[in-house]
């Protein structure tokens, strides 16, 4: 990991604000205070108010404007309409959601006021390691910043190591690490439940039910996660209140040297800004495995970190849904604005589409699967929470998926069954997503990572979320055709993945599948603004990584071509007989 020291990440971690004083006369509770102030609050209400307006107008507009399919003379012609009305209707409903629940959110954020940890707490610093996968030197760095982390009662550091390597054991009994491996023991990696094998939720498991039992509280980071010295500080004293399960922080990363990284991190400030803070509002910020800390006794009851390959967003969705045996009361997290652990994100678009792949998969997986009984088990507020969230990747990918089948039932209709003139409508569209974009960038002044200044619009993140919207909408269909899911290590530092076609197969696809259309709809004459557009939004958001993969390593291909064609060459003559050429003389 490259340094950092640029950036003022001391200041972002006490972002939260000052250590407060605790209550004297009554029990502690965590309490909270709003991110917003008046000004801003009306502000915000306003512009989102004149998003909606603009929005809900679009589509009056587009409803009012659509002419009706004659049934009699073509059958055929009148379902493609009422499939063109449905998918308008998708389309239209998820943006309506996303933009309510976005300004509700930032309306609904707050932070936690933080205040000093309990002393003399048995307390625990894990991080884990796949040999194969992630490179020690890089895990080492992260070991020696958690040695640095300050309690009063002292952390006992531990390194979870997959591949039991000898030499990362004696490295570790240098460093004065505890070392911790469950290979070679059977009931510690099983096929399938909360022991599976190679997977980063039984790699946890294992080491809770060996070592568990010895701490009060667990602080964890991923291995690519340096963690600030007041990481346990900032982190612990919540704990105070007894029916807090755990503490999350914001996820940044830190090799800003690849314009993908910095993408990845802005497509995610959504989340981490605006959603995680206002599930403060209701007790419910969902767990985040990159840098966290719980409460042993909370995940000892609910038989440890779940079976998933997002295994937090189920492990938090577990939590919640479960009370605390002593006080009765349903078990809450907190979410700190505080940026403790400084990370590495995905520097590949291989790496990339790979990690929006899992998260995907696995939060369809959840949905598909057990969400619908653990939601029913959930405290109300809780419900609103999840409510919400769940149904992120989904929308992306049916939102993705419906927009191009405007395209295709286009195509059948021969005409968009839409009155408006294509100046008219493109102007309509055209000041929805202005308005969006309006609102969205005012929003970022709650921006929790100081890799980006306060005020960015975050086109990037937008951008981002775009070109991951095929990865999306493959993994919705691989969740309902039930292919099967396997938990897989993000590589880092030097054993990031190379860039390769198969990263970009399903872009290809869907790049190949509208330059059809478009090549079709030339041939018989339909050329509608909508159609322009949707073809090109899906084209650009297709093609774009893979263009910008192939020029990132034009110059390295332009220098191995000059090589070859100036490369010094040895010329090899025919070699003549000597005696039949003195022959030839005579």
């Amino acid at each position: 990991m490259k340094k950092t020291t640029q950036y003022d990440y001391s200041g972002h971690s006490k972002l939260a604000g000052p250590i407060s004083k605790l209550p004297k006369k009554t029990a502690y509770k965590v309490r909270y205070r709003g991110i917003s102030s008046r000004k801003d609050t009306i502000w915000t209400i306003v512009l989102a108010s004149a998003t909606i307006l603009i929005e809900l107008s679009f589509l009056t507009w587009l409803l009012l404007s659509l002419t009706l399919p004659m049934w009699d003379e073509d059958v055929t012609i009148g379902a493609a309409f009422v499939g063109l009305l449905i998918c308008i209707f998708i389309i239209e409903s998820f943006r309506m959601i996303s933009i309510i629940s976005f300004a509700f959110s930032a309306l609904m954020a707050k932070n936690p006021v933080p205040v000093t940890p309990e002393r003399n707490k048995r307390v625990a610093f894990t991080t884990t390691i796949v040999p194969s996968k992630e490179p020690f030197e890089m895990v080492e760095k992260t070991l020696q910043a958690m040695l640095k982390v300050k309690y009063h009662g002292g952390v006992d550091v531990w390194l979870l190591d997959e591949g039991d390597d000898p030499k990362i054991k004696a490295a570790c009994q240098a460093m004065g690490v505890h070392h911790f491996s469950r290979k070679g023991v059977p009931e510690w990696n099983m096929p399938t439940g909360n022991h599976k094998a190679k997977t980063k939720h039984g790699n946890h498991n294992a080491w809770l039910q060996a070592h568990g039992k010895d701490y009060d509280y667990v602080l964890s980071v991923d291995s690519d996660h340096v963690p600030l010295p007041n990481y346990a500080q900032r982190m612990l004293g919540y704990f105070r209140d007894a029916d807090v399960a755990y503490v999350v922080g914001p996820q940044v990363y830190a090799n800003l040297d690849s314009v993908i990284t910095r993408g990845a991190e802005s497509q995610s400030y959504v989340f981490q800004a605006t959603i995680q803070r206002a599930a403060n509002s209701y007790d419910a910020a969902m767990f985040v495995g990159t840098n966290h800390a719980y409460r042993v006794s909370t995940m000892m009851d609910i038989g440890g970190f779940q079976d998933s390959i997002t295994e937090d967003l189920l492990t938090g969705l577990t939590v919640h849904s479960t009370r605390n045996p002593k006080t009765g009361r349903f078990w809450k997290s907190v979410y700190t604005p505080d940026v403790l652990a400084i990370g590495e994100g995905p520097s590949s678009w291989t790496d990339f589409f790979s990690q929006q792949l899992r998260w995907s998969r696995g939060a369809n997986e959840v949905l598909m699967t057990r969400f619908a009984k653990l939601f029913t088990k959930l405290p109300l507020k809780a419900r609103l929470h999840y409510g919400l969230i769940v149904w992120c990747y989904p929308a992306a990918a049916l939102t993705w998926s419906v927009g191009i089948a405007v395209s295709m039932l286009y195509l059948f209709l021969g005409t968009t069954g839409v009155g408006l003139p294509d100046k008219i409508w493109l102007a309509l569209y055209v000041d929805v997503l202005a308005a969006q974009l309006v609102l969205y960038g005012w929003l970022r002044r709650y921006n929790v990572s100081p890799h980006e200044s306060r005020n960015s619009f975050g086109i990037a993140g937008v951008i981002f979320s775009i070109f991951a919207a095929p990865v999306y909408a493959y993994s919705l269909y691989a969740t309902l055709a039930r292919k099967n899911s396997a938990f897989v290590v993000t590589p880092k530092g030097e054993t990031a993945s190379r860039e390769r076609w198969s990263a970009f197969r399903y872009h290809l696809m869907w790049a190949a599948l509208v330059v059809w259309f478009l090549y079709y709809s030339f041939l018989i004459g339909n050329n509608h603004a909508s159609v322009k557009i949707w073809s090109a939004i899906a084209l650009t958001a297709s093609l774009t990584p893979v263009i910008m993969w192939r020029i990132s390593i034009w110059p390295q291909t332009r220098s191995a071509i000059y090589e070859f064609l100036t490369r010094p060459r040895t010329i090899h003559l025919p070699q003549f007989n000597n005696s039949i050429r003195k022959e030839s003389d005579a």
